[in-house]
């Protein structure tokens, strides 16, 4: 079985082969290894690699950079953006989002009403200070 050369642009699968605070070592096809860097994992913000990867996952990378020591370059996230995007919340409806603002705003309207009824002769009805 022949080892694929690793070439730029290629999309491959690897396994996470080590952790660092700065990205990912991931082993791909033929023994090589390769850096995801921290800003290469997901869309999202990335605070800690930890939260993203274990040692051992599988992951599929896209080859971006091979520099002229044979370092190689490895991005998650243009691999297959759509797998690392943030997943999209279940968004309520229009009508469902009208309604709670309406209920909201009813019980909004009657805690000042409580409030303003409470304060009568209160706040800017005393004498002037002179």
């Amino acid at each position: 079985m022949s080892v694929m050369p690793i070439e730029l642009g290629s999309v491959l699968n690897g396994v996470v082969a080590g952790i660092t605070n700065f990205g990912a070592f991931i082993e791909l096809p033929g023994g090589v290894t390769g850096l995801v860097h921290i800003s290469e994992i997901a869309e999202v913000y990335v605070k800690d690699v930890n939260d993203f990867l274990k040692t051992n996952d599988k992951v599929t990378v896209k080859v971006i950079s091979i520099d002229p020591k044979g370092k190689i370059g490895l991005s998650m996230k243009q691999a297959n953006p759509a797998a690392h995007a943030p997943r999209k919340r279940f968004q309520p409806s229009f009508e469902e989002r009208l309604a709670r603002f309406m209920k909201e705003s009813e019980e909004r309207q009657q805690v000042l009403k409580r409030n303003t009824e409470s304060k009568r002769g209160g706040r800017g009805c005393g004498k002037k200070m002179e």
